[in-house]
C-alpha cells in the first residue's frame, strides 16, 4: 500500500489537537511532509537541536519534530511500525547519553561519563519505545572512575546526576519536554538511591532478585553513558537471567504476577469505553509476557532466544519449535496493531495513555485518526485481537484449562503404599523440605501416581523413582516440568526402570532432562562438525567455560540417544554411529581448547603439530554408552626443535605435556562432571612408553617392535585430529605397517596364544556378555584381524566395512557380517539394559528385544545363539579349533 501523506495530515489536523500544534509550530516539516519527503523531514528533525548549546532546548525542539515527522509517517504508510519504534527508541538514547554528559559537566568541567552507565530496560531496551512513553533505566556507577569534585562523595555524585537527569529531560517547559524518567526498575527502588554502584547492583541479582526482575532484564540493553561498563555489568549477571537448564519454575512465577497484575488492574475485563491495550486481558503486556516466559524457560540453553524485541522473539520461538507458526504469526500480528492503536491514543494529545477514552465521541476521534470509519469498529477489531491473545495467554499459564488426564486405575493397596512413600519423602527428603518444593511436589502428585501405576512393574519404578528422588538437591524446576508435561513423567520413569546408566545420570544432572524436552530430541545427532560448532559455542571464552560447555553437550546427546534407545527410536548401530559422533567432536573441540591454553605459556613449534588416532570402538565408528575412548598422541617435525613461547619446551616434551593436557579436557570432572576415560595403553610400549611420540619414532616402533596385537589394534586405528596432511602420513603409516609380508603360521599361533590368554584372564562378567564369551565379538574381532592382517585385504577401521572386503575375496561367508552386526546391536543396547550382562529385568526384555529388532526376547536369545555359532564355525575353519559354546 503506498503512503497517503496528504490523508495523514488531514486526519492529523482534524482529529489530534498535539499534532496541529506542531505542524504550525513546525511548517517547514509539514512542507516537506505534503510532498511525500519523509525521509528528508525526518533528516531535518534529527538535525533540530544542532547549534544549540542548552542541552534541554535542544532535545526538546528535537524531540517535538522527530515526534511529528514520525506521528505522519505512522499515519500514512510511509514508515513501518518497526522503523516508528526504532527511531523512537534511538532518540531516547541519544538524549539520555546527551542528558548524562550534560549533567555531569555542570559539576566537573571537560568531563565525560567514564563510569557512569544507563541501562535501557522495558520497550527502549527492547528497540520498540512507545510514542508518548517514558523510558525505564537504570543508572549504574563504579565510585572509582565516576567524574567528581575531590570533594564529592562518588554517591553523593551519582545521585545528584541522577536527579538532574530526571529533572532535565522530564520537566515541561513553554519548548515541551524531552522523556518522562522513572527510575523505579532499579534494584530495592524503595530503599536504595537513585544511582546505584556496580558491585551493589550484581550482589543484588545473585542473591535477592525478584522473579519480575529477571524478566526485565531480557530486555535490558547497555544505551548511554559508558556503554561499555553497562555491557559488562550485563555479561557479569547473565547467569541471573538465563539459567543453564530450562527452567519451568518461570511459568509459576509469571503465572503469580499475572494474577496481581489482574488483581491490581481496576478497568473494564471486555473491550470498551476505558479498555486498557496494554494491561488489559489479551493486551499488549500478555503477548510480552507470553515471549518473556518461553525465553525464561529455553533461552538459557538456545542464545537464539536472547532477542530482546518482542516480535523477533516470537519468531525465534517458533523457529526452534517451541511454540507454533500459527501462534507466533497471529500473536506478533496482534502485537502490531496493539501497538498501533496505542500510539493512536497517545497521538492525539501527547500524553502517556494506553486506554480507549471513556465517551464514545472520543473513541470515535480515535477511530478516524486511524483511518477507520468510526469507534464501533475500532472495538470490534480490539476484541478480536484481544480475545486470540487471550486464549493464547491463558493456555500457556493452564488457565480455565480442561483437565485432560488419561484416567488410570490405581489400586488401594498400590495407592496405600504410593501414600505411605510420599509421607516419608515428606519428612526426609531434602528436595521438599521448602514450603514451595512441596506445593510443586503437589501440584503434579495425581499424575505421578498414575503414571507409576500405568508401568509394567509399578512397585519398581517407585522404588527407581524414589531413589532419584532422594540424590536430588533441588526438585522445584523438575517439578513445574512435570506439571507442565505430564506426559513426559511416563518417559523418565521408563528410563528410570529400563536403563540403570539413565537413571544414575540423571540423579547427578537431573537438567539433563532438558535434552528431552528438545524439539529435535528424538533425532540423532547431526554432523561431527554440527557437534563441534554447538561445543564451542561457550558462553564465555575461559578455559573452564570451554570445557563446561563440551560436558554439557556430551551430556545432552548421550541422554538423548540413551533414551532414544529405550523408546526404540533408532537401531543401536545408528546409536552407535552416533556416539562415536559425538566423542570425535568433544576430542577435536577439547583438544584446540587444550591446544590455546597451552600455547599461551609455552607457545607453539613451527612446522609441527599434534595429531590423535583413535582406535578400539572408537576408531571403528561403534562405540557404546559404556566405552572408553583408546587414543594414541602423536606428532610431526624433528624432536630436537623448542617451542617459541616464553617457557620453551623441547619437541619431546612440549607434545607430552600437551597430550597429558588434551587428556585431562577429556576425562577431568568440571562443574558440569566428568567426559570420558581415555585409554591410551595402546600407543609404543604401552604404559611404559612416552604418551606421545613422533610420526617417525611411531613408524619405526611399528616396523621393527611392535608385536601382534599391536598390529591387530592398529587395523581398527582411524585419524581423530590433525591437519589433512599430517592424517594422510598417519593414514600411510597405517597402512605400510598392515599390508607388510608376515608368516601365516606364526600369525596364527600369535592369535591363538593371545585368545587363549585373554579368555584366562578376563572370562565373560555374565551369560549375556556377547563381547567376551566364545563365539562372541572378540572372537569375531581376532578372527577379521587375522586375515587381515595375513592377505593384506580389508583394511577398513569399521568392521562391517571390512568382513564385506573379506566375504568378496571368498575369506568370509557372506553372512557374517549379519552374525557380527546381530552381536554388537546386542552389545550397543546391553550396555543399558543390562550393564552388568546379566539377565534384564522381566520389565526390560521385551523392550531389549524390541531394541535390537527382534519380536520377543526369546527371538533375540535365539539370534544371538545362532550369531554364535556361525562364528564359532568361521573360528573352527580358519584356526582348526573347535570353540565350546555355553
Amino acid at each position: 500500500m503506498s503512503a497517503d501523506w496528504q490523508s495523514a495530515l488531514d486526519r492529523a489536523r482534524a482529529h489530534s489537537p498535539f499534532l496541529r500544534r506542531a505542524l504550525e509550530r513546525r511548517p517547514e516539516l509539514a512542507e516537506l511532509l505534503a510532498a511525500g519527503q519523509g525521509e528528508q523531514a525526518l533528516a531535518m528533525a534529527r538535525a533540530e537541536g544542532e547549534g544549540i548549546d542548552d542541552v534541554g532546548l535542544a532535545l526538546r525542539r528535537e524531540r517535538l519534530s522527530v515526534a511529528t515527522v514520525l506521528a505522519l509517517g505512522d499515519l500514512s504508510g510511509g514508515f513501518a511500525l518497526g522503523m516508528v519504534l526504532a527511531e523512537l527508541t534511538a532518540f531516547a538514547d541519544r538524549a539520555l547519553d546527551a542528558a548524562m554528559l550534560a549533567v555531569v559537566r555542570r559539576r566537573v568541567d571537560h568531563a565525560d561519563t567514564s563510569g557512569f552507565s544507563a541501562l535501557a530496560l522495558g520497550k527502549q531496551g527492547a528497540g520498540e519505545l512507545n510514542y508518548s512513553s517514558d523510558i525505564d533505566p537504570i543508572l549504574l556507577f563504579d565510585p572509582d572512575r565516576i567524574a567528581r569534585l575531590d570533594r564529592d562523595d562518588p554517591g553523593e555524585a551519582a545521585a545528584r546526576y541522577a536527579r538532574q537527569l530526571v529533572e532535565l529531560l522530564g520537566q515541561a517547559t513553554g519548548e515541551g519536554y524531552v522523556l518522562r524518567v522513572d527510575l523505579r526498575l532499579r534494584p530495592a527502588s524503595e530503599v536504595t538511591p537513585l544511582a546505584i554502584p556496580f558491585n551493589a547492583a550484581i550482589s543484588h541479582y545473585e542473591s535477592s532478585a525478584l522473579a519480575w526482575e529477571r524478566a526485565a532484564f531480557i530486555r535490558a540493553r547497555a544505551a548511554a553513558g559508558d556503554v561499555a561498563a553497562g555491557q559488562q555489568f550485563l555479561d557479569d549477571i547473565r547467569p541471573f537471567v538465563w539459567r543453564r537448564s530450562l527452567d519451568f519454575t518461570a511459568i509459576e512465577e509469571v503465572r503469580r504476577l499475572t494474577s496481581r497484575i489482574r488483581r491490581a488492574y481496576k478497568g473494564p475485563r471486555e473491550v470498551g469505553p476505558g479498555f486498557d491495550v496494554k494491561k488489559g486481558r489479551g493486551g499488549i503486556r500478555e503477548v510480552e509476557f507470553y515471549a518473556q516466559t518461553h525465553q525464561l524457560i529455553y533461552g538459557g540453553r538456545d542464545r537464539s532466544l536472547r532477542q530482546r524485541g518482542t516480535r523477533a522473539a516470537l519468531d525465534a520461538l517458533a523457529a526452534a519449535q517451541i511454540i507454533a507458526e500459527e501462534d507466533a504469526r497471529v500473536l506478533g500480528d496482534s502485537y502490531d496493531r496493539l501497538r498501533v492503536i496505542e500510539h493512536r491514543l497517545q497521538m492525539v494529545d501527547d500524553r502517556q495513555t494506553h486506554s480507549l477514552p471513556l465517551d464514545a465521541e472520543r473513541i470515535d476521534n480515535v477511530a478516524r485518526l486511524d483511518g477507520l470509519p468510526n469507534g464501533a469498529a475500532l472495538v470490534d477489531e480490539l476484541k478480536a485481537i484481544t480475545e486470540a491473545v487471550a486464549a493464547r495467554y491463558d493456555d500457556l499459564l493452564g488457565e480455565d484449562a480442561v483437565e485432560t488426564r488419561t484416567v488410570v486405575t490405581v489400586s488401594t493397596d498400590f495407592r496405600s503404599r504410593f501414600e505411605e512413600r510420599v509421607e516419608h519423602w515428606r519428612n526426609s527428603v531434602r528436595a521438599l523440605r521448602s514450603t514451595e518444593a512441596r506445593m510443586a511436589f503437589d501440584a503434579m502428585r495425581e499424575d505421578l501416581l498414575a503414571a507409576l501405576a500405568s508401568g509394567p512393574d509399578p512397585d519398581h519404578a517407585l522404588a527407581r523413582w524414589e531413589t532419584l528422588l532422594t540424590r536430588l538437591p533441588t526438585a522445584i524446576n523438575l517439578f513445574r516440568l512435570f506439571e507442565q508435561r505430564p506426559g513426559l513423567l511416563d518417559r523418565v520413569l521408563a528410563l528410570l526402570t529400563r536403563a540403570r546408566p539413565l537413571a544414575d545420570a540423571l540423579a547427578r544432572r537431573p537438567e539433563l532432562l532438558d535434552a528431552l524436552i528438545d524439539p529435535n530430541a528424538m533425532e540423532l545427532p547431526g554432523s561431527i562438525a554440527e557437534l563441534a560448532e554447538r561445543m564451542q559455542a561457550s558462553e564465555d571464552s575461559d578455559y573452564e567455560a570451554r570445557l563446561d560447555r563440551i560436558r554439557q553437550v556430551v551430556g545432552d546427546e548421550r541422554f538423548a540417544l540413551g533414551a532414544q534407545m529405550v523408546e526404540c527410536r533408532h537401531d543401536p548401530l545408528a546409536i552407535a554411529e552416533g556416539l562415536c559422533r559425538i566423542a570425535e567432536a568433544a576430542v577435536r573441540t577439547g583438544a584446540e581448547a587444550a591446544i590455546a591454553e597451552f600455547r599461551q605459556t609455552h607457545g607453539e613449534i613451527p612446522g609441527s603439530e599434534l595429531a590423535i588416532l583413535g582406535l578400539g570402538r572408537l576408531g571403528g565408528d561403534a562405540l557404546t554408552h559404556a566405552s572408553d575412548l583408546d587414543m594414541v598422541f602423536l606428532f610431526t617435525g624433528e624432536i630436537g626443535v623448542e617451542s617459541n613461547g616464553r617457557r620453551p619446551l623441547s619437541a619431546s616434551l612440549y607434545y607430552n605435556r600437551l597430550a597429558a593436557r588434551v587428556t585431562a579436557a577429556l576425562t577431568v570432572p568440571t562443574a558440569e562432571g566428568a567426559l570420558y576415560e581415555v585409554d591410551t595403553r595402546l600407543r609404543p610400549q604401552g604404559k611404559q612408553g612416552p604418551l606421545a611420540v613422533s610420526f617417525e619414532a611411531f613408524a619405526k616402533y611399528q616396523r621393527e617392535d611392535a608385536w601382534t596385537w599391536e598390529h591387530m589394534a592398529l587395523a581398527r586405528a582411524r585419524p581423530l585430529f590433525g591437519s589433512p596432511a599430517a592424517q594422510d602420513q598417519l593414514r600411510a603409516i597405517i597402512s605400510e605397517t598392515l599390508r607388510r609380508p608376515r608368516d601365516p603360521a606364526q600369525l596364527k599361533a600369535d592369535v591363538l596364544k593371545m585368545r587363549a590368554d585373554m579368555f584366562a584372564a578376563k572370562p565373560p562378567a555374565g551369560p549375556l556378555d556377547v563381547k567376551l564369551m566364545r563365539g562372541g565379538l572378540v572372537d569375531s574381532e581376532f578372527l577379521i584381524h587375522y586375515l587381515q592382517l595375513r592377505d593384506g585385504l580389508g583394511l577398513y577401521p569399521a568392521l562391517e566395512k571390512a568382513i564385506g572386503a573379506l566375504a568378496e575375496a571368498g575369506l568370509l561367508p557372506l553372512d557374517h557380517a549379519r552374525r557380527h552386526l546381530a552381536l554388537t546391536r546386542f552389545l550397543v543396547a546391553e550396555r543399558l539394559f543390562a550393564p552388568d550382562a546379566a539377565e534384564p529385568p522381566e520389565a526390560t526384555r521385551d523392550v531389549l528385544a524390541q531394541a535390537c529388532g527382534e519380536d520377543s526376547y526369546a527371538a533375540l536369545l535365539q539370534t544371538l545363539v545362532e550369531a554364535r555359532q556361525g562364528i564359532a564355525e568361521q573360528w573352527a575353519e580358519h584356526f582348526g579349533e573347535e570353540l565350546e559354546l555355553d
